[in-house]
């Protein structure tokens, strides 16, 4: 079964930025979870030169995780992909 890999590019000052829509990033993070679309997700060690990634069962799983994340919708991400 075929896995795909989300990947986020942090948007300047993703530090400063991130603390204010993470509870909402989470409780989407928990929901995917939950529904077994999510399987794993994380930072790299440098989540504001590297980035972060998240692992999800479905591509549609992966891009309906990015449709309403609060990380997305309010600028902490600026670019995000595929794969």
């Amino acid at each position: 079964m075929a896995k795909y890999v989300l990947f986020y590019e942090s948007a300047e000052d993703v530090a400063g930025r991130a603390p204010a829509h993470f509870p909402a990033h989470q409780a989407r993070l928990d929901e995917f979870h939950g529904r077994g679309e999510l399987l794993l997700v994380g930072t790299f060690a440098n989540p504001q030169e590297e980035g972060s990634m998240a692992v999800f069962a479905s591509r549609a799983g992966a891009e309906e995780f990015v449709a309403g994340d609060p990380f997305v919708l309010n600028g902490v991400v600026r670019a995000w992909k595929t794969a």
